[in-house]
């Protein structure tokens, strides 16, 4: 739990200021809030006090700028007596509490029946264990307050229930080798993340491919590579190296990315060689 300047508990998080939908949601949150407090005749600072948050975080999240933690919601529905309907505005939070472009990619991975990804730099987001998410978000630079790094964390397991989904999207992904021998977080958090992609290999619906470091002939240098198909026959696509990195829908722009990674999977070792692979990976240890 982070603190505020004045000593007192966060009260939460920014909101983005680009998120139209989460700052449409926020606000009459906060409107709510500020009915709830001014009806038990509280000012902020006092309301505040009882609740354990400074005035500033108070009218941060009444005023809308600021994504009130659940506990937050909590102390303020048992101070105001609001019998659960000030708790209940948690399940709003859920929607905004994690950063726009990730629920907008969470939003995309639901819908998709076909997901096909090229991975260059890390484990896709997808196939990562909590502590290896949490060891490449705390490497980032500048360096994330360690509250941004468990909000991004709890983002990124949102998006595994893509494996929950029945019946489930078909997954081929392509990782590089270096993903796999990288170390992230050190050697407790690099095995469990391992055998989390083993795991993964062997459902039927999954193939996980390693692209081997010694390739001569490489269609991926451009950089990483990601389709998501959908039930209505639509598509879309992006690329580091293809279309300045923006995502398309075009059904040309995405054939040529389709050529791509068409090539990659065939220039990679199979699904059944990249799980020998890994296994050995792992008995090197």
């Amino acid at each position: 739990m982070t603190v505020d300047r004045d000593g007192t508990e966060d009260a939460g998080w920014d909101v983005d200021p680009d998120d139209e939908q989460g700052i449409a949601v926020l606000a009459a949150l906060g409107r709510q809030l500020r009915a709830w407090r001014e009806k038990a005749g509280m000012k902020a600072a006092a309301f505040g006090v009882e609740i354990g948050y400074g005035e500033d975080q108070v009218r941060k999240v009444e005023g809308g700028k600021r994504i009130p933690r659940p506990e937050y919601l909590d102390r303020a529905d048992e101070v105001l007596g609001a019998r659960g309907q000030i708790s209940a505005m948690k399940e709003d939070m859920e929607q905004v509490r994690y950063p726009k472009k990730v629920r907008d990619l969470a939003k995309l991975e639901a819908r998709a029946v076909e997901i096909g990804a090229y991975r260059v730099h890390g484990i896709h987001g997808v196939l990562q264990t909590e502590e290896y998410a949490r060891a490449l978000f705390e490497m980032r630079q500048p360096a994330y307050a360690q509250d941004e790094v468990e909000r991004y964390v709890a983002a990124r397991m949102v998006r595994r229930a893509l494996f929950d989904r029945n019946p489930s999207p078909s997954l081929s992904i392509v990782q590089e080798e270096v993903t796999l021998r990288r170390r992230i977080g050190g050697t407790m958090v690099w095995r469990p993340q391992l055998e989390r992609l083993l795991e993964v290999s062997r459902l039927r619906y999954v193939a996980l491919q390693v692209m081997p470091t010694d390739r001569e002939v490489h269609a991926g240098m451009d950089g990483g590579i990601e389709v998501l198909k959908f039930g209505d026959g639509t598509a879309v696509g992006r690329s580091e190296g293809a279309f300045g990195g923006r995502p398309v829908s075009d059904p040309k722009q995405l054939r040529i990315l389709e050529l791509r990674y068409g090539m990659i999977r065939a220039q990679a070792l199979t699904p059944l060689e990249s799980q020998r692979f890994i296994e050995n990976l792992l008995g090197e240890t």
